[in-house]
């Protein structure tokens, strides 16, 4: 009986490390790519404009 045990656990531990190698490898893909895409490089920068609560504009400038 010890030697039906043997080679389900062998299978079990490869499985086991097939998953693992495949999680690291999308890891590693998800840490390298560009998360979008960019068509003519990067967006235009554009100004920014604050707004108070009461619905009147922050001022911006020190």
């Amino acid at each position: 009986m010890t030697g039906d045990t043997g080679s389900g656990a062998v299978r079990e531990l490869l499985l086991v490390v097939a998953l693992a190698t495949a999680g690291v490898l999308l890891a590693v893909v998800a840490a390298f790519t560009p998360w979008h895409a960019a068509p003519g490089g990067a967006a235009p920068v554009a100004p920014v404009e604050l707004r108070s609560p009461d619905g009147g504009s922050a001022s911006t400038e020190s």
